[in-house]
C-alpha cells in the first residue's frame, strides 16, 4: 500500500513515516521544510519538498503518482501564534488541506486521514471529553482544524470522500531508539521545555497554581507519539477496507498535572531543577482529558507507551542525542 504523508518532516509526521515503513508500506513524504527538518525523514521514504499552498505543486503530486491513502499532518500548530496571526493560520491550515482534497478527487483517489485536535472543543463542559462534545474553538488554530473537518464532511456527503478525523490530545514522547523526537521552533509544549530546563540546569517557569485540580496545576491527557502513529494505521486500514467517515479522539482517558510532569522529569533526568511559579495564562482550562472509548471499541486501539514515565524517558533520551 502506498501512502502520502504531508508534513512528513515534522514531529508527528516523521515518526509516522518511520512506523509506516517498518510495517511494510511504501511512503512518500511531502514537506515545505519551513518548520520541518529534512534529516528527520527516514531515508527509505521518497521525499518531495514543496508548499501545499501552491496548488499546481499539489496537483502535480497526485497526477504523477497514485496513493492508497493520504495522512495529512502539515499545519501550523501554535495556539498563541494563531491568536496573533489568524489569517496565516486560516490560509495555511485550511487552504493547504483543501488543495489536497481537491487534487485527490480530481485524480480519483480517496482515503484521507486528518490530523485534528482537541482544540476544536474549546473549554470543556464535561470531563472526559467525548467526540459529540460541543465544538467551540477558542483560537484560530482550533477553528482552522474544525473548518477542515467540516470541509471533509461536505466532500463525503456530496462526493463520497472517505475520511477519518483524529482529534489528538497532547502528543508527546520520542521514538524508542532516540532517532526522532519533538522539535518545534519556538517550543511551546511543556514536556520538552521542562526537559530543556533540566538539561541546561536552568529554572523552569510553570504557569498557574490556582486551577481547580488536586495540586492546583493544569491536567492534560498525554498520548505517546508512537501510540498516535498506531491510531493512524488502524484508522487507515479501516478506511481502505470499509470506506465511510469517522471521527475519533486519540488520548488515554487519564490526565497528568503540570507538577506531575515536572516531578517525572526530575526523576528520569536525576536533575533537581528549580521551578518558578507564575500567573496562569489566559484560556488554559483546568483539565483536558479524552474519552477514548470510541477508538478503543471500534478500532481496537490500546496505547502501549503512554504512561508518563515512558513518555518522559523516551523524550529525555532523544534530547540527549541532539
Amino acid at each position: 500500500m502506498r501512502v502520502l504523508v504531508t508534513g512528513g518532516a515534522g514531529y508527528i509526521g516523521s515518526h509516522m513515516v518511520k512506523v509506516l515503513l517498518e510495517k511494510g508500506y511504501e511512503v512518500v513524504a511531502v514537506d515545505s521544510l519551513e518548520r520541518g527538518f529534512r534529516n528527520a525523514v527516514d531515508d527509505r521514504a521518497k521525499f518531495i519538498e514543496g508548499n501545499l499552498l501552491d496548488k499546481s505543486f499539489v496537483e502535480h503530486i497526485f497526477s504523477s503518482d497514485h496513493f492508497d491513502g493520504v495522512i495529512h499532518f502539515a499545519a501550523y500548530i501554535a495556539v498563541g501564534e494563531s491568536m496573533e496571526y489568524p489569517g496565516m493560520y486560516f490560509e495555511n491550515n485550511v487552504a493547504g488541506a483543501l488543495h489536497i482534497i481537491q487534487a485527490m478527487q480530481k485524480n480519483s483517489m480517496n482515503n484521507f486521514i486528518f490530523s485534528s485536535t482537541a482544540a476544536v472543543y474549546g473549554t470543556p463542559v464535561v470531563i472526559p471529553i467525548a467526540e459529540d462534545h460541543p465544538k467551540k474553538p477558542e483560537s484560530p488554530y482550533g477553528e482552522s482544524k474544525l473548518m477542515v473537518e467540516k470541509i471533509l464532511q461536505w466532500f463525503h456527503d456530496r462526493n463520497n470522500m472517505h475520511f477519518t478525523v483524529l482529534r489528538y490530545f497532547n502528543a508527546s514522547g520520542a521514538s524508542l531508539d532516540a532517532s526522532t523526537g519533538e522539535r518545534h521552533a519556538p517550543e511551546t509544549h511543556i514536556i520538552p521545555n521542562v526537559i530543556k530546563a533540566a538539561s541546561e540546569q536552568s529554572t523552569f517557569r510553570l504557569f498557574g497554581t490556582d486551577y481547580d485540580t488536586p495540586d492546583g496545576t493544569c491536567i492534560r491527557d498525554y498520548i505517546h507519539v508512537l501510540d498516535l502513529c498506531d491510531a493512524h494505521i488502524l484508522a487507515l486500514e479501516k478506511l481502505v477496507k470499509d470506506g465511510g467517515s469517522y471521527t475519533y479522539n486519540v488520548g488515554t482517558g487519564k490526565g497528568f498535572s503540570n507538577k506531575e510532569v515536572v516531578e517525572m522529569v526530575k526523576k528520569v533526568s536525576g536533575v533537581d531543577l528549580q521551578v518558578e511559579y507564575a500567573q496562569r495564562r489566559p484560556g488554559d482550562p483546568n483539565q483536558l482529558i479524552a474519552d477514548a472509548t470510541k477508538i478503543k471499541t471500534e478500532l481496537g486501539f490500546e496505547p502501549k507507551y503512554s504512561d508518563l514515565e515512558t513518555i518522559v524517558k523516551t523524550a529525555w533520551k532523544w534530547h540527549l542525542t541532539k
